[in-house]
């Protein structure tokens, strides 16, 4: 194979699934639309170039949305693995043929339907954004640059769940079987194309739009990249990748991006000089999978009742475990449960279906949901068999056992960032913030044994939350920090493998597959090693 070095000049490759795949009915779906690209004889160099960059390069940022805002596919694979999120079956809802339940227990298998999703996924994204990258396709530096964001996106997201990449030529014939790179050679694609990006593209400032990315959203995956290197080749922290991403996260404090009061304010519609880069894909999923039917039915009829979250994830919050209302000493990130609704000209962005004065799903509460909830009026809600509507932390059985089998309509503490009462269908998911960049600062400060500049920037992030600081931090507090900061928003697995905390034992996790670091890796779909000799499948598959 040919080596893969700076910007592959001589050897334009498209990262991707192969086309063998889309002749067999993968639901991969690379094919090129023939108004896209010029097609010649199959058997030679087929591609011609993207007739049309500017929407090409919109559809496949569209495209992006939907990877990213679904509850299954990407999020599944990044939440519902770990400790923070979990999906029982309740009576015949959410039993899906044991999907859901599989993710959280670690007893997927290579078939498994979100897993095989991602790696189609992601791999289509940056196969579109190398297309655009080929020396056949005219375009703009400004397209450039952002393809070259977008190839090193979904190149990183396959190198991190799946340890190892399909690359495919341009120019090749199309049923060449790809190459694949891993390790390093992957580390120094992603690191290239994105010094591209930085290069190239526009600095914006925050507030500005944030809905492309910008110089300060390739910083930042740079930064997530580098902080997770020497995992992916299997070494310890490099002092100078650490000490990069301290400047990287300097330079986008510089463009004044920063931490902002009023947590959740940030996941509302309106900018802010937090946000680094969200998505134009509606806030649904997040809003309506935790809720229960009875909540804010006058928006959409209810929530689905289905995602929650363990107790010992809502123990790692400062306050009460017990108590969650206004008032009750709880951190802001924690949140709160409202004993009723609130008046309409009190909610920003909000309706009122009802024509009663209330700001619809204002009676639905920011955070951690447990105990009773409220309906608008203030009444204590009932769950659809006439008991009271109360979120409980435990996941139980019909004859109380623990269990992800048969559990009611209220087991599991509900949690939500994105609240029905500004806007249930606003179109602003943040995919990248600045705390997250603040809180990899201080874990690479931490990792060059700067324990104190460490607790200082994570003091910083507290104080600002209202949590009490933390006076002798260890390795472990930061990535308790990084949960209670970032939950919820795609981020839990990452993080808990790069502290070695993925493997550990949680509630309703499969005995057998506690230790077990083969989980540390998803396994590649069975049919595309099957197709690309040079897959090899990950080990314990």
């Amino acid at each position: 194979m040919k080596n893969i070095n700076n910007k592959l000049s001589s050897y334009k490759l498209i990262l991707g699934m192969f086309t063998m795949s889309m002749v067999l009915n993968s639901c991969t779906n690379l094919e090129i639309e023939a108004t896209d690209s010029v097609f010649q004889d199959p058997n030679d160099s087929s591609f011609q170039g993207v007739t049309d960059p500017d929407s090409f390069l919109s559809n496949a940022f569209n495209s992006i949305n939907g990877l990213v805002g679904g509850q299954e596919n990407l999020f599944a694979l990044s939440e519902v693995t770990t400790d923070a999120s979990v999906v029982p079956t309740r009576g015949s809802d959410w039993g899906d043929n044991g999907i859901w339940r599989q993710l959280h227990q670690h007893d997927w298998r290579p078939s498994h339907f979100y897993i095989e999703n991602v790696w189609n996924q992601w791999n289509n994204v940056h196969l579109q954004a190398a297309q655009l990258l080929s020396e056949r396709t005219t375009a703009s530096a400004n397209v450039k640059a952002s393809a070259s964001f977008l190839r090193a996106l979904g190149v990183y997201i396959i190198l991190d769940n799946f340890g190892q990449v399909p690359i495919r030529d341009v120019t090749a014939p199309p049923f060449d079987n790809p190459p694949v790179i891993q390790g390093q050679e992957a580390i120094d694609l992603i690191v290239s194309d994105l010094n591209d990006a930085i290069d190239g593209l526009e600095a914006e400032a925050p507030g500005a739009g944030n809905s492309r990315p910008n110089k300060a959203a390739a910083r930042y995956l740079l930064a997530k990249v580098l902080l997770n290197k020497h995992v992916y080749l299997k070494t310890e922290p490099n002092a100078g990748d650490m000490q990069e991403v301290i400047d990287l996260v300097n330079s986008i404090n510089a463009e004044g991006y920063d931490l902002v009061e009023g947590y959740f304010d940030i996941f509302e519609r309106e900018l802010d000089n937090e946000t680094i880069w969200f998505l134009t894909q509606s806030v649904e999923n997040r809003i309506w999978n935790g809720l229960h039917y009875n909540q804010a039915p006058e928006i959409v009829g209810g929530g689905w009742n289905g995602f929650a979250t363990l107790a010992e994830y809502y123990n790692m919050f400062e306050g009460d475990s017990d108590v969650n209302t206004p008032g009750s000493g709880q951190e802001e990130r924690r949140g709160f449960v409202p004993t009723e609704g609130l008046p309409l000209n009190e909610v920003v962005n909000s309706s009122d279906i009802n024509n009663n004065g209330i700001a619809d799903g204002s009676s639905v509460g920011y955070g951690f949901l447990i105990n009773q909830q409220y309906a608008d009026n203030g009444s204590p809600l009932k769950d659809r068999g006439g008991n009271p509507l109360t979120f409980k932390k435990n996941f139980v059985d019909g004859e109380g056992n623990s269990s992800l089998l048969n559990n009611g309509e209220t087991t599991g503490i509900r949690l939500i960032k994105y609240n029905p009462r500004n806007g249930a269908s606003r179109q602003h998911e943040i995919f990248f913030r600045y705390a997250d960049a603040h809180l990899m600062k201080a874990e690479a400060a931490f990792r060059m044994g700067d324990v104190g500049t460490a607790t200082t920037l994570i003091n910083e992030l507290r104080t600002i939350r209202k949590a009490s600081p933390i006076a002798n931090l260890t390795e472990l507090d930061i990535l308790d920090e990084r949960g209670r900061e970032l939950y919820a928003e795609l981020w839990r697995r990452n993080d808990m493998i790069r502290f070695g905390q993925y493997t550990r034992n949680w509630e309703l996790k499969a005995e057998s597959q506690v230790g077990n670091e083969i989980r540390n890796l998803f396994p590649i779909p069975a049919n595309q090693v099957i197709l690309n000799p040079n897959l090899v499948q990950n080990p314990g598959y």
